[in-house]
């Protein structure tokens, strides 16, 4: 039988590798270990050192890059050790999901369990996967040069093709269980539609925040600082203007910390409408899901902000959009023809 329980379950752990990826990424940048590995090995890297002759060529080795020599150079091999882990951890999650994802898909291939468009879709998802790989090297390259940390912007591509690629193997996979979609509304689709790119610019910009450090200013709530709704900052950082949203730790922290207002507003709007229409269970689960879920996410990253980004709540704020993300995607697909 094509498109069987298997081929969904396998897409189904797919999801939650990444999302455990996702996980363990967060946590590698909220404790400064995303540059401990300075070099790539595909294959031999797969084995972490596994001696102290090994763990001391690996700390020789951090020692002649930026970070070790103008941020790190009284830790200890010990300190090193913690570091790597979660550098390590994250890269073995990678290679791991890369198994997992193409020694199923060939053998579903050969035993002729996919449809035509089921193979497209993943070929497709072959190719965000080795995308993914190849943005993570090209993020961690840029942290080995003059500046001991990664450009903003290629954390950003990062992480929004991680969360992307989850999305779309989770939509392959509704396709698969739901291959009859009920209740379509047009206009409450578009609405859906509308606030699922709001939300992945919401995720670009806390990417931005993650990887400029932005979340250690401003650390008051409702207002910026200083009783300022808009800091001063906001606009003074960066020349021209506009680099200040996109390069300025108070600009870029500004469309952040404001944009999750317009996130739930749209949200609170898709429950409003879709009380209007007639909806079936499981529409109607997936919009209580989204409200709950958003306003969970807005108070985790109030606290996060309020707090100065401790690693716990951080990695909460990160695995909340996940599902946030998650569920929009599956909100979407009930409301698609």
């Amino acid at each position: 039988m094509k498109n069987n329980k298997k081929v969904i379950y396998w897409l189904l752990t797919g999801c939650v590798l990444i999302f455990i990826m996702v996980v363990v990424g967060g946590i590698t940048r909220l404790t400064h270990s995303g540059l401990s590995i300075s070099n790539y090995k595909l294959i031999s890297g797969t084995i972490p050192p596994m001696n102290e002759i090994e763990w001391n060529e690996a700390f020789d080795l951090y020692k002649q890059y930026p970070e070790y020599q103008k941020i790190n150079a009284d830790i200890t091999i010990e300190d090193f050790k913690d570091i790597y882990f979660w550098e390590w951890l994250h890269r073995f999650l990678g290679r791991f999901l890369g198994v997992v994802f193409l020694i199923p898909f060939l053998y579903f291939l050969l035993k002729k369990q996919l449809t035509k468009p089921t193979i497209r879709k993943c070929v497709i998802l072959l190719f965000l996967g080795g995308f993914q790989g190849f943005l993570g090297w090209y993020m961690v390259k840029s942290g080995l040069v003059e500046r001991p940390d990664v450009s903003h912007y290629r954390l950003a591509m990062h992480l929004t093709t991680a969360f992307l690629t989850f999305s779309y193997s989770l939509w392959v996979a509704l396709d698969l269980k739901f291959p009859d979609k009920k209740e379509f509304h047009k206009g409450l689709r578009n609405l859906i539609r509308f606030t699922y790119i709001i939300l992945v610019i919401q995720i670009i910009w806390g990417a931005f925040v993650a990887g400029l450090d932005a979340g250690w200013i401003h650390n008051h709530w409702p207002l910026m600082s200083d009783g300022k709704l808009i800091h001063e900052t906001v606009t003074i950082e960066q020349n021209p203007i506009w680099k200040n949203f996109i390069e300025g730790k108070s600009g870029v922290q500004f469309i952040h910390r404001y944009l999750a207002y317009i996130v739930v507003g749209l949200i609170v709007f898709i429950w409003f409408k879709a009380k209007k229409v007639k909806t079936d269970r499981l529409q109607n689960k997936s919009i209580q899901m989204l409200v709950g879920l958003v306003f969970i996410q807005f108070a985790l990253g109030v606290f996060t902000l309020l707090y100065q980004v401790p690693v716990v709540l951080g990695v909460l704020h990160q695995v909340i959009a996940f599902f946030l993300l998650a569920t929009m995607t599956f909100t979407l697909h009930r409301f698609s023809k």
